[in-house]
């Protein structure tokens, strides 16, 4: 689920207040039970923030890999973490919901999009004062969650309810990279080709589009030619160029032996690493 806020710190822990929820989602409000729903305080702003005893600790998002995002499948992301509170908090009561949440922004107080879970975390407890969580996280980019500039670096942070004013925002809790998926495609001709004579390698290297849900060219980024011998396992690089304007790729490389060509990309930190798959040449 994904909120567009205005937030603040409040004693040292994030107000979400004047939320702004799509249209689209309003009307969804998840983790509904007995009296509390938890989607619809988020919906109205959390206020007292800090005014719920409890800790989150030891977060981690997606198993501290990188979360990569396309332009339509949802994506779910794992999230764990532990859960401290007082010895007489009555964590099973219907009413006691928590969950995780990733923010964009150097820090709660200037987060610009929040993304809540659906439904709240499943919990079990450890000792009289702790809980072991597991939540999830979807991301859909087709529902507008995220835009392409918001791909990089976000936030993790936590959120508990207990009846209808109690509450705790806890942020800082961990970063994680969300990027935005990325595709490579090679094609060396002619295929065949005598020995000593030119090949042509052409591609294209594009990524996703959260704000039209298309790929685009990823332009002037920097991309390996590599190259294998037919029977080996190993590619070795061959030269570096970059993407054009429209994220297309070109260079010509005299024929030597029959093996594959491909295009490698390192990533970057808003786009993952991808390989194209090789491409055959037969040199005669």
């Amino acid at each position: 689920m994904r909120i567009r806020a205005t937030v603040a710190a409040v004693s040292g822990a994030l107000a979400l207040s004047a939320l702004v929820v799509p249209a689209a989602q309003a009307a969804d409000v998840p983790w509904s039970s007995g009296r509390t729903a938890f989607g619809a305080a988020t919906v109205d702003g959390v206020t007292g923030a800090a005014d719920l005893d409890v800790t989150f600790s030891n977060m981690k998002v997606n198993s501290g890999k990188n979360i990569v995002v396309g332009t339509t499948n949802a994506v779910s992301i794992p999230v764990t973490y532990t859960l401290t509170h007082p010895a007489d908090l009555d964590t099973n009561a219907d009413d006691f919901l928590n969950g995780p949440l990733l923010y964009k922004g150097s820090s709660g107080a200037t987060a610009t999009n929040v993304l809540i879970s659906d439904d709240p975390a499943t919990c079990t407890a450890t000792s009289s004062t702790k809980l072991s969580c597991k939540g999830v996280i979807t991301i859909r980019p087709a529902d507008g969650d995220v835009s392409s500039d918001e791909a990089g670096t976000w936030n993790a942070g936590g959120l508990a309810i207990a009846g209808e004013e109690d509450s705790k925002v806890q942020d800082g809790l961990g970063a994680v990279r969300v990027q935005r998926f990325s595709k490579l495609t090679v094609n060396a001709s002619p295929e065949p080709v005598k020995k000593g004579k030119t090949i042509t390698v052409t591609g294209k290297l594009s990524r996703a589009n959260w704000d039209d849900n298309k790929y685009h060219g990823y332009t002037n980024q920097s991309v390996k030619l590599q190259f294998r011998k037919k029977n080996s396992d190993t590619y070795t690089t061959v030269k570096t160029i970059k993407s054009n304007s429209t994220g297309e790729l070109k260079t010509t490389v005299k024929a030597s032996v029959d093996g594959y060509f491909r295009y490698s990309f390192a990533g970057t930190t808003t786009t993952p690493a991808v390989n194209a798959a090789g491409d055959f040449v037969d040199v005669q």
